[in-house]
């Protein structure tokens, strides 16, 4: 099984998500590494108030409503997960062979090297992925 280490500093989250999720699919085991630093294009107001919006409306019982990870990590494997066709087999043994990890795991210098990285130009407006977090608590 071919194994790929991408490095989420400084990337689309869309973007990202889209690579990975199609590296997956083709049967490739997938490693992303910095999910702290991921950006979020747009203003970080309106995603952190949307999100509290429907926080909201599900406030009837403390067993119901909507629940909201608040990792990095778990959020942008959550968000990969949506991109794949989860309702299929092939879906969810793609999803198992994601790995996603909050600053570098402590990879070897021999790992580091095959490292894939994207460089995007930034959009105006953008938030990193520990801003959101730390804005849901």
């Amino acid at each position: 099984m071919v194994k790929i280490i991408v490095n989420g500093a400084d990337a689309i989250l869309g973007r990202l998500g889209s690579f990975v999720a199609k590296e997956l699919l083709k049967g490739k085991s997938v490693l992303l590494i910095n999910c702290e630093k991921i950006i979020v294009s747009g203003k970080k107001v309106g995603f952190v108030n949307n999100i509290k919006r429907k926080r909201e409306m599900g406030r009837g019982s403390s067993l119901k409503g909507p629940k909201y990870i608040r990792q990095e990590d778990r959020l942008v494997k959550r968000i990969i997960r949506g991109m794949l066709p989860w309702d299929r087999m092939k879906g969810r043994e793609a999803y198992r062979r994601l790995r996603c990890e909050i600053g570098s795991a402590d990879l070897k210098e021999e790992e580091l090297k095959g490292l894939k990285e994207f460089k995007h130009r930034k959009p105006r407006n953008y938030t990193y992925m520990n801003e959101i977090v730390r804005a849901l608590k």
